[in-house]
């Protein structure tokens, strides 16, 4: 189901230091979006956007290998895969797991990406596959628990030491589930110093964008447990419940 761009209003209230960013993948290019202007890897693409531009980027506009094997748009050299350049930049003690995890990652079939768009909230003039939010903590709170007030379902991160484009993007774009990722984890991403550290990535596929939106209108954002009168607040829920004497 399509999101019209007014229910994305709801996230404006956050006052976000970093505005979310909406990333599309397709084979065919997104009309009416400009290329980008520069060469980059995938995680910068998305500071890139965060920075305020909207644009596309095909495979010749990416620098590093990572980003392009786990679209699908391109093989990489064998020293990847069997774990052996992972060893070198001592991600890894040995191969044997630097070579794991490829058994771990999420990889889109070859030849169904072509293109990644991406737009920041305000100028996000298409349906996106994955949203990315930028948080503090208290606003991760709130927007994770909105994940979970209706449904009950867990709040899981998922994450390796390296590839961490994978699980900001494919891992929620293929499986349809809510990631959630602590900035300043991942080598690649801290080597480059593209994130600054201990903000939270929230990756949203677009099955579950219009719930997280609705949720959000109609949750209340801080609880009366929250407030400052909270624990005398939840004294007296207990009472009334009788799961504590008055």
């Amino acid at each position: 189901m399509a999101v019209k761009k007014e229910n994305y209003d709801i996230l404006k209230k956050f006052n976000f230091k970093t505005p979310p960013v909406g990333v599309k993948l397709t084979v065919a290019r997104v009309e009416g979006v400009p290329r980008i202007d520069k060469k980059m890897t995938l995680c910068q693409m998305i500071k890139y956007a965060q920075d305020g531009n909207a644009f596309y980027a095909e495979l010749e506009d990416h620098t590093c290998d990572a980003g392009l094997y786990v679209a699908g748009m391109k093989d990489v050299e064998q020293a990847y895969i069997n774990g052996e350049y992972g060893t070198g930049l001592k991600v890894y003690d040995s191969p044997r797991s630097g070579s794991r995890l490829y058994q771990h990652i999420y990889k889109i079939d070859k030849g169904a990406v072509n293109y990644f768009t991406f737009a920041p909230l305000d100028k996000l003039d298409f349906e996106p596959d994955v949203l990315l939010i930028f948080a503090d903590t208290t606003q991760a709170e709130i927007i994770l628990r909105a994940t979970s007030y209706r449904t009950g379902d867990p709040w899981i991160s998922r994450y390796t030491a390296a590839l961490g484009c994978d699980w900001l993007l494919i891992y929620p774009y293929l499986s349809g589930q809510i990631n959630h990722i602590t900035t300043g984890l991942g080598f690649g991403m801290r080597r480059r110093h593209i994130f600054p550290e201990g903000w939270h990535f929230i990756c949203v596929p677009y099955d579950k964008i219009p719930s997280l939106l609705d949720t959000l209108a109609v949750m209340p954002w801080v609880p009366e447990a929250y407030q400052e009168n909270g624990l005398e607040w939840v004294r007296q829920l207990r009472v009334r419940m009788g799961l504590e004497k008055p």
